[in-house]
């Protein structure tokens, strides 16, 4: 089992050095390509006195480092390093070397496969963390199943990625056949729209979530005025909304990231929309706020991820984050946490398995995909064939004008 307080006193000076060496987004590692600054974390901890018998292990991160979609892949980044610091101790008495090797996909599939390639190419890669973005992570996750590299993504919640039938995939956070009907039962229940309005990014997730949106809007008897894809990137969306704003709905929900997001509800707000403005967890980063500005204000979103700090435990384990990683704390840390750490149970369970020894990637992606009961920092998991958690919820949260972070409202039923 994950010893979560045991290391924290203990390993607090260590991991803030990794932090320094590893960089975050946007840092001079990521600027020679998405591979530079996985392959500088990887020799820098091999070559910082490592030494083990039983040789290297790494783990690998694939995430957005730079560009528009990296406070939220920085997030998921910084987590699973966290959780990775707090066990190398116990992993070094058991022989082995264990490091992060953090790759920036740049939510760009083609990046994405390309760093699979490589990842799936070096023998001592035993688990990926990741991806943030369902359209990366489903042709990504075609190379980790050819290399049996087992994947454990905190945030993937396209339908499509656990029912291609590969073995290698698994997911933490529920997926959008849950999120996009319990946004829209929310929206009219809670909220009490009659009428909507979809925009989506025309990306697998923007489009798979307002799909479900759409679907369950009408089951339940909510007219849906319009149904849209913008492209994900320009500043300008006038043509979309000049036509939201002639139907005038209740709602625009919105499927798609916080970069657009923010640009949307700011516009919609300046061309005098009244209405209510939703969307899923792609909105769910503080970045929102910065872009948005005031018009942040009543947004509403569903997220497949938690608040941590609802508990006491909770809330001591994210000061003790804040303190040690020098990062803000997304909702989405301690989801990389979790997945980070289900990943390091099974290897620790193939190791115990295969005699002390350096196991297979067979043998370690054997042991995570029979993960049963595993209680992480936020989020329990048990992971059924697919590889999808049973145990995965959905939960509602609001910005509100002057908080620098978004309000945690509860669990969406």
């Amino acid at each position: 089992m994950v010893k979560k307080k045991s290391y924290i006193a203990l390993l607090s000076a260590a991991l803030a050095a990794s932090v320094a060496l590893t960089g975050c987004a946007g840092g001079s590692q990521n600027a020679g390509g998405s591979n530079a600054g996985g392959g500088t974390s990887a020799e820098q901890g091999s070559a910082s006195g490592g030494a083990a018998n039983g040789g290297k292990i790494l783990i690998a991160t694939q995430t957005p480092l730079s560009g528009s979609q990296s406070s939220l892949g920085d997030a998921i980044k910084t987590g699973a390093e966290y959780a990775l610091s707090l066990r190398q101790e116990e992993f070094k008495k058991m022989g082995f070397d264990l490091q992060l090797f953090p790759q920036d996909d740049q939510a760009d599939p083609k990046i994405g496969v390309s760093n699979a390639e490589m990842l799936i190419s070096n023998p001592d890669v035993m688990g990926v963390v990741g991806h943030l973005n369902s359209g990366v992570a489903i042709p990504s996750s075609v190379k980790y199943e050819e290399g049996k590299l087992v994947m454990v993504s905190p945030a993937n919640t396209a339908v499509t990625l656990t029912e291609e039938g590969k073995k290698t995939v698994h997911r933490i956070c529920a997926r959008d056949d849950a999120q996009g009907p319990k946004a829209a039962i929310y929206a009219k229940n809670s909220l009490g729209v009659k009428t909507a309005f979809l925009i989506h990014d025309k990306t697998a997730y923007g489009q798979g979530l307002a799909d479900q949106v759409k679907a369950q809007f009408e089951k339940d008897g909510v007219t849906v005025h319009g149904y849209e894809g913008i492209t994900q990137g320009e500043k300008d969306y006038s043509a979309v909304l000049n036509q939201v704003i002639a139907k005038n709905p209740d709602i625009i929900f919105y499927g798609g990231l916080y970069p657009e997001g923010g640009i949307l509800i700011k516009q919609a707000r300046e061309k005098g929309y009244k209405g209510y403005f939703m969307g899923g967890d792609g909105l769910d980063s503080s970045d929102m706020i910065k872009i948005a500005g005031d018009a942040v204000d009543g947004v509403v979103f569903t997220s497949v991820a938690g608040d941590v700090e609802q508990t006491a435990e909770g809330k001591k384990w994210a000061e003790e984050y804040r303190k040690v990683t020098k990062k803000p704390l997304e909702t989405y840390s301690v989801y990389g946490y979790d997945s980070m750490n289900v990943i390091l149970n099974g290897l620790e369970e193939a190791i115990k398995a295969n005699g002390g020894k350096k196991p297979t990637r067979e043998q370690v992606l054997e042991a995570v995909h029979n993960t049963k009961d595993f209680q992480g920092q936020f989020t329990k998991v048990t992971f059924d064939e697919k590889g999808d958690n049973a145990s995965a919820d959905v939960f509602i949260y609001k910005y509100e004008k002057g908080k620098d972070r978004s309000t945690f409202v509860g669990k969406a039923e």
